[in-house]
């Protein structure tokens, strides 16, 4: 495994400074909740010197339950089965083929397994002597989603075990979509801001890969303003949103390759609801949305579909124009969101993307710790990582009140390395994976490191949630060449753990 290991990114971020000296960190004590795709809790890396498994549980969500057999979910939940830390210490003693029949625990796309290696594997993990608990979200097929009640409960469970247990407990979720306004209203982003704030709590997500994707652009339209959408062949459909403020109102003309062209009166206040219209061979479901209780942003969805088999199975491929017609425009401000880059055909994608405001949601909510990618042998920023926002107020002036001025909030919070990063694969071996899904185990397991220290070892018991999270700001360096930090690309910097320790 020489050529196959972690070290130089370890090295970068400061690792061995406190995990082969004072203070030898392990991550002993803390609890990392993967959120994922599974694991194969068989290979070395989740076992112990003895053989034993690290993992305290793992609650397979996509399991039928089987109370005849004691295959139960979690005490207070209703879907899935919890395989304890003894059920797969006995699976893991009859060997992989009939272990599995124990804890019959599959991870089909593997990356589960490279998560939880890179962020607490015994031999290449940032942690290694972390306990890790495994909670296998649904939907498990690559480029796919769970669904946020799963998730939600997720990390409810997550969070109340690790009360339970008295131990600090970082969440790590490495996965994300497009979908939403990016400003961190939605339920999910607001329930995993107070999931933040329970126990002794770290929840780290990465930023998502769609910096470079193409699948966002933005602007001002005061006045006629065209947004231009290149659609690749054999397109099987498409969504287009675009989020606005509730008192900028337009009217929107969906103009085809073929020069086809349907107006939508989002002027008309009763006009919330769903319009239909047919260009070409395209159907257009458009859905005008309204402000909801925790957000004021207002939604235009427009879904396309083919209208029929054969070569009319496919929306018509070209250039799309968006046309905006401001009626009556206040900040004037649009953001326009396709899918993730995962499942467009190459070639999908805005004429003139905005780079900025692609971080994925859920690592939108306010009080997680965002985490993007950058390249450890390079010293830069990963083009692929999701960029985020800046928030700035006085303008680096002193407010009329004498109160704070300057940086108000940075999305992401910082970066880690996430190119080339050795992970397990699952039935053993080791491969190089890519992803800020792979920067954010790197991060959990050094907020791992941090909650040892802080809270295992007595030295500061309150280091979690977003005391943590202004340590590892605090610690972090700037990326090679940047001279403005924070920044959209990688907040505040580089991970280093050894700089955000006190002292």
């Amino acid at each position: 495994m020489d050529f196959l290991n972690n070290d130089y990114a370890k090295e970068v971020s400061c690792i061995p400074q406190v995990t082969q000296r004072e203070p030898y960190l392990t991550g002993r004590g803390v609890i990392i909740a993967v959120l994922d795709s599974g694991i194969d809790y068989f290979l070395p890396e989740f076992t112990d010197r003895n053989g034993k498994t690290r993992l305290i549980a793992i609650w397979d969500q996509t399991a039928g339950a089987d109370a005849q057999n004691g295959l139960l979910p979690p005490p207070g939940y209703q879907e899935g089965v919890l395989y304890t830390r003894e059920m797969i210490d006995e699976a893991l003693s009859l060997g992989r083929e009939n272990g599995q029949r124990i804890v019959p625990v599959l991870d089909l796309s593997g990356h589960g397994t490279a998560v939880a290696g890179v962020a607490a594997g015994s031999g290449i993990g940032v942690a290694p002597e972390a306990e890790l608990l495994v909670i296998k979200l649904g939907n498990p097929m690559p480029d796919s989603f769970p669904r946020t009640t799963q998730l939600m409960r997720g990390i409810d469970y997550a969070v109340k075990l690790g009360i339970e247990l008295n131990r600090p407990v970082v969440v790590n979720i490495s996965f994300g979509n497009t979908y939403g306004d990016h400003l961190g209203n939605s339920l999910l982003e607001r329930f995993i801001d107070n999931a933040s704030e329970i126990g002794r709590t770290a929840i780290i997500i990465g930023s998502g890969n769609e910096g470079s994707s193409g699948g966002h652009t933005a602007g001002i339209a005061r006045t006629n303003t065209a947004v231009e959408l290149a659609v690749a062949d054999y397109e099987t459909g498409l969504s287009v949103q675009l989020w606005k403020h509730y008192q900028d109102v337009y009217n929107m003309t969906v103009v085809s390759p073929g020069g086809d062209r349907a107006l939508l009166q989002l002027s008309n206040r009763n006009a919330a609801g769903t319009e239909r219209r047919t260009l070409e061979q395209t159907e257009l479901l458009c859905y005008l949305g309204e402000p909801l209780p925790y957000s004021a942003s207002q939604e235009v969805f427009i879904d396309m579909l083919p209208t029929g088999s054969g070569r009319r199975s496919y929306i018509n491929s070209g250039v799309w124009r968006f046309e905006l017609e401001p009626v009556r425009t206040v900040t004037g401000e649009y953001r326009f969101y396709l899918p993730s880059y995962a499942i467009r055909n190459n070639g999908t994608g805005f004429f003139l993307p905005t780079p900025e405001m692609t971080i994925t949601i859920p690592s939108t909510a306010h009080r997680a710790v965002t985490v993007g990618a950058y390249d450890a042998n390079l010293g830069s920023y990963a083009d692929f990582s999701g960029r985020g926002y800046v928030y700035r107020y006085a303008q680096g002036r002193p407010d009329t009140t004498g109160g704070l001025f300057g940086v108000a909030e940075a999305k992401p919070d910082l970066v880690a390395p996430g190119v080339g990063i050795a992970a397990p694969t699952v039935g053993g071996g080791y491969e190089r994976v890519s992803g800020t899904s792979f920067a954010a185990p790197f991060a959990a397991g050094s907020a791992a490191l941090l909650m040892e220290w802080g809270i295992v070892k007595g030295n500061d018991p309150f280091l979690f949630g977003q005391k943590l999270k202004a340590y590892l700001i605090r610690g972090a360096k700037p990326l090679r060449g940047e001279r403005e930090v924070p920044n959209t690309q990688a907040g505040w910097g580089a991970l280093c753990v050894a700089g955000s320790l006190p002292g």
